[in-house]
């Protein structure tokens, strides 16, 4: 990104350069004819009267860039007279000649600048000296050459600022994004307009200035943004450069140079870049636990510490190691008014859903909500019907691909009908949608949000053996709720790895903030069980693991579910913390014949079958049924007919087999057909 420049200012730096190149000139001839005992064509007053017209560029507003360079890095007149020798041979090449002639090469040196200066400065040269820090020149030596005859050439992005040609340096961008800041730029909420406000503050009180355009270059204090949310915390960074009137960049820790000397160098690149240009780096670590990778951590303060200028960093949790002045920002998403405003303000003309049912199940920040009504709004203008639930589509849509990478996502197929349960269980089953249905008017219009002093999480537990249909009314709230529902595995969650279990749950919370999914947490058993004595420290690690869940699950705003096989086993401070609980008892003779009797879809083709034979002699789960239905369903296929008895009693022979049940021969006898 270059940094642009008027015409008038152009032609103005043009001139000074031109009269400094002139300058050069003089003294060299000067310098030239003093040794060579020829006739004096140029004496002290030209040189004198060059320096004056030179020094009334000064005054001038906005300077020439030389004048402006000289005065961020503080040059001597010794050290402004080695630069413009290096950079008057870049500009006009035939000055070579008279360096040959001078000292026979055909480059500028520090040999050469001592002789053509009055009051030359040997500390010009040192390592530590500005020109040579900060990088303004180069020293090609070669062993054999002595340092004060190797050539000198002005760095490139130094020779390019002068004229006036001011863009990042090349070795910059390898690393460093620029990210325009007004792109897809939307107002901030209140309650994410003063974090701004407050990074505004602390750099106009640091800087002691009031003006809109900050120098880049000084140190100001390190802006830790924390949050889960990052695009929000990047909203909100791009908003603090937007009214410092800077360009922002941002730098992913995985690319910050891993060695010592490329990182230093780095960071006074960078360093030196804010003398050039008005920018402020983003440092993307949201990735990043400092207590798990430490050599990344001590990069980051190694550069922090040998660069300098504005600095936004965005961490997932607040870094407590940092040496330098810092303040943390707690970023949150929009409130659920906040939310309820972004969406009145964006949302299309023709959709079925209020902005308070939005904001009460998608949990969203300004930047998505505006991405999806742009989605939606540039679909209407190339369909011709409007489906009413597709803005609803296109939240579930927006929220899936995290956490698609993270759980399986199941796609719900079971409705009301299609579940047995007892009466109690189907109660509570419904009083569950109900809740999350309902979440945002008692929350939000009828004030418990305020009233609440937990979370606003709803979790609750599915207990029962396997099959009697945990899965299933879980499809069921998704479904009838329209919401998606991801299944996750606890026992593929729980590592052997200290600290990884936490990792994995943080990663998967993070994920599902936005869309407010349905989290099935399957065999949590392996996470949820009595939590004994701590004896070394995996088992406190797993105490903390397992409080790390509960606390994660109040504060989520979806529904989370939990199963398990035995309610007995889980730990009695986690189930004072449920909402609800719904046992799934095995289904008895009734609740069987029930299952047996819709098992089959309506397409199947079905002899008459006896359901309460099968209810009577089979004590199975609804999901050994639907299992046993499915199989005797192919039987069928591969003879050609319907479903007959014979095909269900002989899928039930696999299915006992494959469960390895006792089976009673007298079982299979059915009065019409025979036995199998």
């Amino acid at each position: 990104m270059s940094y642009q420049t008027s015409a008038a200012w152009n032609e103005l730096n043009n001139q000074f350069l031109t009269i400094a190149i002139n300058w050069i000139y003089l003294h060299l001839i000067a310098y030239l004819e003093n040794n060579q005992d020829t006739e004096k064509t140029i004496d002290e007053t030209s040189i004198h009267n060059t320096k004056q017209r030179l020094a009334k560029y000064v005054t001038i507003d906005p300077p020439p860039a030389f004048v402006k360079l000289s005065h961020h890095f503080g040059l001597s007149p010794f050290e402004e007279f080695i630069l413009l020798l290096c950079i008057a041979t870049e500009i006009n090449p035939s000055l070579s000649s008279l360096y040959a002639q001078a000292q026979g090469k055909l480059y500028p040196t520090f040999a050469l600048a001592t002789s053509l200066f009055d009051h030359p400065d040997w500390k010009a040269l040192s390592p530590q000296s500005t020109l040579r820090y900060w990088k303004l020149i180069e020293i090609h030596r070669s062993p054999e050459t002595p340092l004060t005859v190797s050539p000198l050439r002005v760095d490139e992005r130094v020779l390019n600022y002068v004229q006036g040609v001011n863009y990042l340096d090349e070795r910059l961008r390898p690393f460093v994004y620029y990210i325009p800041i007004n792109e897809q730029m939307v107002n901030l909420p209140p309650s994410q307009q003063k974090h701004v406000d407050k990074a505004i503050w602390h750099v106009r009180h640091k800087s002691n200035q009031d003006s809109t355009l900050l120098p880049s270059y000084k140190p100001y204090p390190i802006f830790q943004l924390v949050g889960i949310d990052s695009i929000s915390k990047q909203l909100i960074a791009r908003q603090i450069a937007t009214e410092l009137q800077v360009q922002f960049y941002t730098l992913p820790i995985n690319l910050i140079p891993s060695t010592a000397k490329d990182l230093d160098d780095f960071a006074r690149l960078w360093h030196r870049e804010g003398f050039f240009l008005p920018l402020v780096l983003y440092l993307d670590a949201h990735d990043i636990n400092p207590s798990n990778t430490n050599n990344i951590f001590d990069q980051i303060q190694r550069f922090l510490s040998r660069s300098g200028g504005l600095f936004l960093l965005n961490t997932r949790d607040t870094w407590h190691g940092l040496t330098q002045t810092n303040y943390v920002l707690d970023i949150k998403k929009p409130t659920p008014a906040e939310q309820i405003v972004a969406w009145e303000q964006m949302l299309p003309t023709n959709t079925t859903y209020t902005p308070a049912q939005l904001s009460g199940q998608f949990n969203l920040n300004i930047s998505s909500i505006y991405q999806i009504t742009q989605n939606i709004n540039q679909a209407d203008r190339h369909e011709a019907s409007n489906h009413p639930n597709k803005l609803w589509q296109a939240c579930l849509a927006y929220t899936r691909p995290r956490l698609d990478k993270l759980a399986q996502r199941i796609t719900p197929k079971a409705t009301w009908d299609n579940i047995v349960l007892p009466k109690t269980e189907r109660i509570i089953l419904q009083h569950i949608s109900n809740q999350v249905s309902q979440r945002s008017t008692v929350y939000e219009k009828w004030g418990f949000r305020k009233r609440s002093s937990r979370g606003l999480g709803m979790t609750v537990l599915f207990a029962g053996d396997s099959g009697t249909g945990k899965t299933m009314a879980a499809e069921i709230l998704a479904n009838h709720l329209n919401l998606n529902l991801y299944r996750i595995d606890l026992s593929s969650v729980v590592s052997k790895y200290i600290g990884e279990t936490e990792k994995n749950l943080r990663q998967l919370f993070d994920a599902a903030e936005d869309g407010g999914a349905i989290l099935f947490f399957d065999e949590a058993d392996a996470l949820f069980g009595k939590r004994g004595e701590v004896k070394d420290s995996h088992d406190r690690y797993a105490n903390i693991e397992v409080n790390y869940l509960l606390q994660r699950m109040e504060s989520y705003q979806g529904l989370a579910i939990l199963a398990t096989n035995l309610k007995s086993g889980l730990d009695d401070a986690f189930t004072r913390r449920l909402r609800f609980s719904v046992v799934f008892p095995k289904p008895n003779e009734t609740s069987r014949q029930l299952i047996w009797g819709k098992i089959f879809p309506p397409e199947t083709p079905l002899a008459e079958l006896d359901c309460r034979f099968l209810a009577k002699k089979f004590k199975l789960t609804g999901g050994s049924i639907y299992n046993i239905a499915l199989n005797a369903s192919f039987m069928a296929a591969v003879d050609n007919s319907p479903v007959t008895m014979h095909h269900v009693l002989q899928a039930i022979r696999v299915e006992m087999a494959k469960d390895e049940r006792l089976m009673n021969e007298k079982d299979f006898i059915w009065a019409t057909t025979g036995d199998v």
